[in-house]
């Protein structure tokens, strides 16, 4: 395959920061290891989604600034792309990791060994699937199998993992032990494991708040983190030529909502004010509109009235609603279309407020899901 001039030099800087994790990983020396695994992975990740996307077409600079893009929104783009194979799960797992390795670089959490391991051995397998896919390279066409993660003890069932690392949270938090900073680290870990199962992510202390009184009330792992229910692994092989892939339940049980007989305090609840973080003219920045066409773009596609995508808060007499990052993606490919836009701009247009919305007529044009 003949490689474009950008996407050769951040595939070889995806390659060589997936050698410095694996090398990481292995090392005898203890002393920060689990900070240079988390950051090391998720820099190869970034740089392998930009290479993807540069290869295969797609822009991975913002207009405005003039910086390349987030690793959310790499992500993001190559989930969009007909021409990047990665699946819900797979994007799960780089939302997991790029969650524990914020908490590391910017804060602290605990990771166990197993669970680094299960992560690890993840990323390499789908780093290998990705490559191949977008490249038709194999990872050990780059390096030997002898540098990937090897672990003398790895997990055998991810739901015996969980309830272990909840059971030390729970000992952890015990009256006199004075660890409190050791679970609340652990908690942020399995925060982080919500990645796999959620398209938005933000773990801050106030989840982690919640969480530590759910447990200190007795309440089992299943109604604190009830998102993780849905979470499973399928390992293939042994030794060198393992595999790990995170998958779903098929039917897990999932509340996500307190009933009569579940205290809320058990029950994560998003900070409304992360998730939905962005004002209507941040919004019409990030797509690249005025306002007024953003606005018709929000009536076009009803996301003023889907509470997945938009949120109205109340400061006093004060209203101003606010939008998640649902929003900003449901609304990018539309924005980009000029034809598009020029229908919705006829149809829904500021100056037309009384008007009914017509149907969605645009190509590619998808109604805004609950």
């Amino acid at each position: 395959m003949r490689l474009k001039q950008e996407a050769k030099v951040l595939k070889a800087k995806a390659l060589a920061s997936l050698v410095v994790a694996t090398t990481a990983f292995n090392s005898p020396h203890d002393r920060g290891r689990h900070t240079q695994v988390l950051l090391a992975l998720q820099h190869s990740f970034e740089m392998l989604l930009k290479a993807a996307l540069v290869q295969t077409g797609t822009s991975v600079f913002d207009k405005r600034s003039g910086r390349s893009k987030s690793f959310d929104n790499c992500l993001n783009l190559a989930r969009s792309s007909a021409k990047i194979t990665l699946s819900e799960e797979d994007a799960g797992t780089l939302r997991a990791i790029d969650a524990m390795r914020d908490d590391e670089q910017h804060w602290f959490n605990e990771v166990s060994e197993q669970m680094l391991y299960i992560h690890a051995r993840a990323a390499v397998t789908l780093f290998d699937e990705l490559l191949f896919s977008v490249f038709e390279e194999r990872l050990a066409n780059h390096i030997p199998e002898r540098v990937l993660p090897i672990s003398t003890d790895p997990p055998k069932d991810l739901t015996l993992l969980l309830d272990d690392e909840y059971r030390q949270i729970g000992e952890l938090l015990r009256p006199g032990r004075r660890a409190g900073h050791e679970a609340r680290a652990r908690i942020r870990t399995l925060l982080a494991m919500e990645g796999h199962v959620r398209d938005e992510l933000f773990v801050s202390s106030r989840d982690v708040d919640r969480v530590e009184r759910g447990v200190k009330n007795g309440n089992p792992r299943s109604e604190v983190f009830p998102r993780l229910e849905e979470l499973a692994t399928r390992l293939d092989g042994e030794g060198l030529a393992v595999t790990v892939h995170f998958t779903k339940k098929d039917g897990a049980p999932v509340r996500f909502e307190p009933d009569e007989t579940t205290p809320a305090a058990a029950i994560r609840q998003v900070d409304l004010q992360a998730k939905y973080h962005l004002s209507a003219t941040q919004l019409a920045e990030k797509v690249g509109l005025s306002s007024s066409r953003a606005t018709a773009l929000r009536r076009h596609l009803l996301l003023d009235d889907n509470s997945a995508m938009s949120h109205e808060f109340a400061f006093g007499k004060s209203k101003h609603r606010s939008f998640s990052d649902n929003a900003l993606r449901l609304m990018r490919p539309l924005a980009g279309d000029r034809g598009a836009m020029e229908k919705i701009w006829a149809a829904h247009k500021p100056t037309k407020r009384s008007s009914p919305a017509p149907p969605c007529e645009v190509p590619g044009c998808r109604a805004a899901a609950d």
